[in-house]
């Protein structure tokens, strides 16, 4: 069962990667993103390293830049080594890493990028027993925690009109979401 995952990426990258951080919290999945600005004490490579080892998926973000990063490379490598499920989200015109050529990619394009997110956490779904959606209400700002829709109204939803409803817990005020990465619509 996957509950951690460790988000790969270069610093080129590091808003794709935090907005892939937020929707995979959004939906219970604790990740690590080795942040290029945090932690002056702690060298990047520890964290790097902290990250994968406790992580059960590595979620290889490959842009053009990322895809030539020396330190996306020593990572996908790093978590080959210690048996991690790579699942890799390549930008169109990226190259594969040599360590994971022979992998699937999930493609995406810059503008198309929220798509890539939701097929990611449809897969993680598939593979995880994730039961709970956290939401932080546009008009209040309260979180709460709610059952996670059903794979089956997301996928209605997303053959519909594109989100999903509900209504915060606190000031009642009906929230859409995001029916691919169950971010707030505003």
């Amino acid at each position: 069962m996957i509950s951690k995952v460790y988000i790969s990426h270069s610093p080129a990258d590091e808003d794709l990667a935090l907005q892939l951080a937020r929707a995979l919290w959004r939906v219970g999945l604790e990740s690590y993103v080795a942040l290029y600005n945090l932690s002056p004490a702690i060298s990047l490579a520890e964290r790097a390293s902290f990250g994968l080892r406790n992580s059960e998926c590595l979620v290889a973000l490959l842009t053009e830049k990322g895809s030539l990063s020396p330190e996306v490379c020593q990572e996908i490598g790093l978590a080959r080594g210690l048996d991690l499920l790579i699942i890799p989200l390549q930008e169109e015109g990226a190259k594969l890493p040599f360590f994971i050529e022979h992998l699937r990619p999930q493609l995406f394009r810059e503008e198309r990028y929220a798509d890539a997110v939701g097929l990611l956490i449809k897969t993680l779904r598939e593979l995880s027993r994730l039961e709970w959606l956290t939401v932080a209400c546009p008009k209040c700002g309260e979180e709460m925690t709610q059952y996670l829709t059903p794979q089956e109204e997301v996928e209605e939803a997303l053959a519909g009109a594109g989100w999903l409803e509900t209504v915060c817990s606190y000031c009642q005020n009906r929230i859409r979401l995001d029916a691919r990465t169950f971010e707030p619509v505003r």
